[in-house]
C-alpha cells in the first residue's frame, strides 16, 4: 500500500530505512512519487533566482548557467515521471499535500537541516542553491556532507530497479526533444532497465558532478560544470579550474564572474505574502499574485494529466500545454520583482509559487 503524501515529511528517510529485500514494487512507486517532489522543489528557488537578475543580456554568463540548470532540472522530472508511470504509477503534482512548501526543508527529510526559501538571487541564496545539490563526496574544497543526499536516494531507487526490472512496462510516457539544451536533456521513454540506468545516471551527475570531475557529463556547453560547482563558482565569484594533475584537484582561481545586478526580491513568508506579521499586499498586487499562482497550477495540472491519459496525441497536447505555462510565469514574476514591499528596506514582492484548486 502506498503511503500518505505530505511534502512536510521524512518519506526517504523512512524509505532508505527499509532494508533492500523489502524493496518492492510499492516501495518504488512510493520513492519516485517521493522523487517527483524533489525535483519539482528545486524549480521555483532556480526560477526566482534566475528571474531577479536585472538585465539578462548585460549578465547574460550568469543566467545563461542559471537557464541551463533550470532546464537540467525541468528533463529530470519529465525522466523521473517516465520511471513511475512505467512501472504502473501516476506522478501527483497537482496537490496541496504535493507541491513544495516554502520557506521549509527539501521533502522526505533529503539535507537535514537545510531550509529552502523563495528569495531573488544572492550569495545567500547560492549558498542554499549548492547545499540543495551538494554531491556524497565533493570534488576539491568542501566539506562532507549530510548522510541523506540526492545523490544517495538515487542509488537506492536504481538498486530497486535492478531488482525488479520486470516492473517495467514502457505505460503513459512523455517524450521532448531537449537537445538543445545538453546532451542529456531529452525526456525519454523508459522501456528497460538500460533506460532506467541512463536516466538515473543523468539525474545525479548533472547534479552532482562524478567522482573524478566536477564536469556536467551531459553538457550544452564545452566546459559545462554539474550544478553544485555551478552554484559554488558564481557565489565564489571564480571560474572552478583544474590546479592539479595529480592528484587531480580544482580550485576557485579562474576568471572572475561578476555578480550581476538583481531585482531585490524578499524572501516570502510562510504562508505566502500577507500571511502571519508580513504586511498585506494592496489589491494590484494581489492580483498579480493570484494570477501567477492559478497559472502555476494550471501548469501542474497539465502536466499531470498528461502522464494520466493512456492517449498519446491528447499527451502531446498537454505537455506542451504546460510547457507553454511554464514560458510564461517569467513576466508576472518580474512584475512583482518591481513592486516594492511596504516597510520592505527596499526589497520587493515575488512569486509564492502557491497551489490553487480551480
Amino acid at each position: 500500500m502506498t503511503r500518505l503524501l505530505a511534502y512536510e515529511s521524512n518519506d526517504i528517510t523512512e524509505l532508505l530505512q527499509q532494508p533492500p529485500e523489502h524493496r518492492d514494487a510499492d516501495w518504488l512507486k512510493d520513492a519516485l512519487q517521493q522523487a517527483v517532489m524533489l525535483e519539482l522543489a528545486t524549480l521555483p528557488p532556480y526560477l526566482c533566482g534566475m528571474w531577479s537578475i536585472e538585465n539578462p543580456d548585460e549578465d547574460s554568463d550568469v543566467f545563461d548557467a542559471l537557464k541551463e540548470v533550470v532546464f537540467d532540472e525541468m528533463s529530470h522530472l519529465g525522466l523521473v515521471g517516465n520511471l513511475l508511470t512505467t512501472i504502473g504509477g501516476t506522478p501527483r503534482l497537482a496537490d496541496e499535500n504535493v507541491v513544495p512548501k516554502y520557506p521549509g526543508p527539501l521533502p522526505g527529510g533529503v539535507r537535514p537541516g537545510l531550509s529552502v526559501s523563495l528569495g531573488g538571487l544572492t550569495r545567500e541564496s547560492l549558498d542554499m542553491f549548492s547545499r540543495m545539490e551538494q554531491p556524497e563526496e565533493p570534488i576539491s574544497l568542501v566539506g562532507r556532507s549530510p548522510r541523506i543526499t540526492i545523490g544517495g536516494f538515487y542509488a537506492a531507487v536504481l538498486e530497486a530497479f535492478r531488482g525488479h526490472a520486470d516492473l517495467i512496462t514502457g505505460a503513459r510516457q512523455l517524450t521532448r526533444n531537449m537537445a538543445h539544451h545538453g546532451a542529456g536533456n531529452n525526456v525519454v521513454a523508459i522501456t528497460s532497465f538500460p533506460q532506467v540506468e541512463a536516466a538515473i545516471k543523468v539525474i545525479r551527475e548533472q547534479g552532482e558532478g562524478t567522482s573524478a570531475s566536477p564536469e556536467n557529463p551531459y553538457p550544452g556547453a564545452v566546459g559545462e560544470l554539474a550544478h553544485f560547482y555551478v552554484f559554488r563558482e558564481i557565489l565564489h565569484g571564480r571560474k572552478l579550474i583544474r590546479v592539479s594533475e595529480n592528484p587531480a584537484r580544482w580550485d576557485f582561481e579562474g576568471d572572475e564572474i561578476r555578480m550581476p545586478r538583481t531585482l531585490p526580491m524578499g524572501r516570502v513568508p510562510k504562508g505566502g505574502w500577507g500571511a502571519g506579521n508580513s504586511a498585506v499586499p494592496d489589491p494590484e498586487t494581489r492580483k498579480l499574485l493570484d494570477s501567477f499562482n492559478q497559472s502555476y497550477s494550471s501548469m501542474l495540472r497539465a502536466l499531470e494529466q498528461a502522464w494520466r491519459t493512456d492517449l498519446p496525441a491528447k499527451a502531446k497536447e498537454l505537455l506542451n500545454k504546460a510547457v507553454s505555462q511554464m514560458f510564461t510565469l517569467q513576466e508576472p514574476a518580474r512584475a512583482l520583482m518591481r513592486r516594492p514591499l511596504p516597510g520592505g528596506g527596499g526589497k520587493t514582492y515575488g512569486p509564492e509559487f502557491r497551489y490553487v484548486d480551480t
